[in-house]
């Protein structure tokens, strides 16, 4: 009987898991658009930062990617000139402006 009291708190620990890791993936997003730079080319940061700007519907939207490795390595290709872009990653919304966490980012050849 004490095995399968014990078998109940790890199914419901696995249930759970799972359902954060489906929320999780959920929650990636990939857009394409406009890479420019949030200082040089926007002149909206201090310092550099990669940015994006999407068409939704009949508005820009910009995207202001978060200053982690895969941001980093790539700014390069778009601080002093805009690039056509696809970014992977993860999209929240921090004093009404959104937020990518980038997990890929990539040149598109047009």
């Amino acid at each position: 009987m004490t095995g399968q009291v014990l078998i109940y708190p790890l199914v419901i620990a696995g249930l759970t898991a799972a359902l954060t890791l489906k929320a999780r993936a959920d929650d990636e997003k990939t857009i394409t658009g406009e890479g420019k730079c949030a200082k040089c080319a926007l002149k909206e940061t201090k310092s550099c930062q990669n940015a994006i700007q999407v068409k939704e519907g009949d508005k820009t939207v910009t995207y202001y990617l978060v200053q982690n490795d895969v941001s980093k390595k790539f700014h390069e290709n778009i601080c002093q000139e805009t690039k056509k872009v696809k970014a992977t990653g993860t999209v929240k919304e921090v004093d009404g402006k959104k937020e990518l966490t980038p997990t890929k980012i990539e040149l598109v050849k047009e």
